[in-house]
């Protein structure tokens, strides 16, 4: 099952550069963003997975908690910021 956890880390990792490419080139700002948030919210399921293979999940689980809230209060104030300078209609 270790293995398999591994596998899928991997894959996220893929696909969290994909998203990464599309917070660098996306075509507007709420586009950035969303990926931004995305990539927030792949790096949790990451750090659940390592917790897994780790077999130190409770740990992980509480850095995860942190992390999403984090990146949960950044895009809240990214999205605030760019509203105001009216980036976002």
């Amino acid at each position: 099952m270790r293995e398999f956890y591994i596998w899928v880390s991997v894959f996220l990792c893929v696909l969290t550069l994909l998203n990464l490419y599309r917070a660098i080139y996306g075509p507007d700002t709420l586009t950035r963003i969303i990926a931004i948030n995305a990539i927030g919210t792949k790096t949790v399921m990451i750090l659940i997975l390592i917790g897994l293979i780790y077999e130190r999940l409770e740990m992980f689980i509480d850095i995860a908690i942190v992390y999403a809230l984090l990146s949960f209060i950044s895009t809240i104030i990214a999205a605030k910021y760019l509203e105001r300078r009216k980036a976002i209609e």
